[in-house]
């Protein structure tokens, strides 16, 4: 069974019911994973024509347009199609790994975030913008963003306080220095794409971590492309992580940074919603490539603001932070 893969120009042959993710890695066509179990996300790609069958689905479905997005891993052919998948070198290949952590530190970036700091025993390869799930007791699951490099000697991971919150409470209030933690990752697609071109950056609360791997994988790439960086809190209070973006507009000039509060107003900040603050300063994002983490609500507004003004939705790379199981 022929199926054509785009954007390179060539056919694999593929038998009936046989998992997409196999039969690209049996024929040498370039494309991410990690997780192989449908959780990472990192495998996405899409079916441009024909139908596919996808793993706990009721059945065939067709596909096409914006909405033909499946994970390779738990997609299975049955019947020609073409599928769509990253450039080249767009891919990234981090096997996902469980290793043991220790936490090395704790401390309060505001009133409701803590910079939790993880001694890997082991280091974990990821690209800048992935997350980890984080396993505190068995109990105490929840995925969290790095905020550092790979090659950084410790992990960094931004936690916001959710009251009544089940694993933000132990982490405020159990959780020590010295305790062990199960890492396991890495997941997600919204990781650093090293191409030239504008860069719109668009993060909420802690979701200013992910944001901040991808500004300093940017720099340690060497690359120089433009970068606007908006970041949205509540309040003033809520602003942190400005001493880490000024140390990297040290090196990196290009970065442009827009400060915006929703509710109430502070010298040297802007003052309404990101999406405004955007949409204020762009009549057209074209050519530009954009990363969204934050809150769902913020991350699916800024969505489609961006590719209302030009963002093509193959460059808009987004993992909202659901609240579930906090």
């Amino acid at each position: 069974m022929e199926v054509q893969i785009r954007p390179l120009a060539r056919s694999i042959d593929v038998e009936p019911g046989g998992n997409l993710l196999e039969a690209l890695r049996a024929n040498s066509v370039p494309v991410s994973y990690s997780c192989l179990a449908g959780r990472c996300g990192t495998c996405r790609c899409k079916v441009v024509r024909g139908s596919v069958l996808e793993s706990g689905s009721d059945g065939s479905r067709p596909l096409d347009g914006e909405q033909g997005f499946v994970l390779a891993c738990q997609t299975f052919i049955t019947e020609p199609c073409a599928i769509e998948i990253q450039e080249p070198d767009e891919v990234v290949v981090h096997p996902a790994r469980i290793i043991k952590a220790t936490v090395a530190s704790i401390e309060d970036a505001t009133h409701d975030i803590k910079i939790l700091r993880l001694r890997p025993s082991k280091p974990l390869d990821f690209s800048p913008g992935q997350y980890a799930l984080l396993q505190f007791t068995p109990e105490h699951i929840r995925p969290y963003s790095m905020a550092g490099l790979c090659g950084d000697s410790e992990l960094e991971f931004h936690i916001r306080l959710v009251d009544r919150g089940r694993v933000t409470t132990f982490v405020a209030d159990e959780l020590k220095v010295g305790d062990s933690v199960r890492v396991s990752g890495p997941m997600g697609s919204a990781y650093l794409r090293r191409k030239e071109g504008p860069v719109i950056c668009v993060a909420g609360g802690t979701g200013l971590a992910p944001i901040l791997s991808i500004m300093r994988g940017a720099l340690a790439e060497g690359m120089r492309n433009p970068v606007h960086l908006y970041f949205g809190v509540r309040s003033e209070r809520d602003v942190y992580g400005l001493t880490w973006i000024n140390a990297i507009k040290k090196d990196f000039p290009q970065i442009q940074v827009h400060v915006v509060l929703s509710t109430g107003a502070a010298e040297g900040y802007r003052f309404g919603l990101v999406t405004e603050a955007i949409q204020s300063d762009w009549s057209s994002l074209e050519n530009f490539r954009a990363y969204l983490c934050g809150a769902p609500p913020m991350v699916e507004a800024a969505t489609a603001l961006v590719q209302k003004l030009g963002v093509h939705p193959d460059k808009v790379y987004a993992d909202a932070f659901y609240a579930s199981g906090t």
